[in-house]
């Protein structure tokens, strides 16, 4: 086992990223449906954010006044709405992205199967020990599979990917969608 190995494992991470994010392009991010959509959602995560900023609005009730309150409430719903449909927009590349990632893993799985690719600076607990150490002879748990590093350097690759060529939400619009989304479980009563 060489450095060789693991550098072109983290070649093919980024050669898979490149690919699924070509991908994705062509068939959402280029589109003038995804365009304005995506240009909505942020218009609307701005307005919820300059109304929550606002010094009528108090963070355990909202606006005091229920004329703003239901503005809000109407903007938030909206942006819920908005929200929803640029997810079902993404739905059919992720389904393409995910069968081209697995056919291009078993190919390259099948290529490095038994062969260490990296040499790990700890032992890994348990339950991450039948990842890492995947497909290799011996009980060196120091030894790293091809599928552990291709899955830890895409995780690492693609979200920077996305950043770089500007395929993600604005801030603001990624901080209200989760925020949104964390308040939409904790309402929601569990059975």
């Amino acid at each position: 086992m060489d450095a060789v190995e693991g550098f072109v494992v983290a070649l093919i991470a980024l050669f898979c990223a490149l690919i699924a994010e070509g991908l994705s392009y062509v068939m959402i991010y280029r589109t003038t449906k995804y365009k304005l959509a995506k240009k909505e959602l942020e218009e609307l995560a701005e307005k919820v954010a300059n109304q929550k900023e606002s010094p009528d609005f108090l963070v355990e009730i909202g606006f005091s006044d229920p004329k703003k309150q239901k503005k809000f409430k109407e903007l938030e719903t909206s942006l819920k709405e908005k929200n929803q449909n640029l997810s079902l927009m993404k739905m059919q590349s992720t389904v393409v992205v995910g069968i081209t990632f697995v056919l291009l893993m078993s190919v390259f799985h099948s290529i490095f199967d038994g062969i260490p690719v990296a040499r790990l600076p700890f032992e890994p607990i348990s339950f991450v020990r039948g990842l890492s150490h995947r497909s290799l002879d011996g009980e060196d748990y120091y030894e790293c599979s091809f599928v552990f590093l291709y899955l830890m350097c895409t995780m690492a690759i693609r979200p920077n990917l996305q950043k770089l060529l500007g395929f993600e939400l604005s801030r603001a619009a990624s901080k209200l969608n989760s925020l949104t989304s964390q308040a939409q479980t904790t309402a929601t009563p569990s059975s």
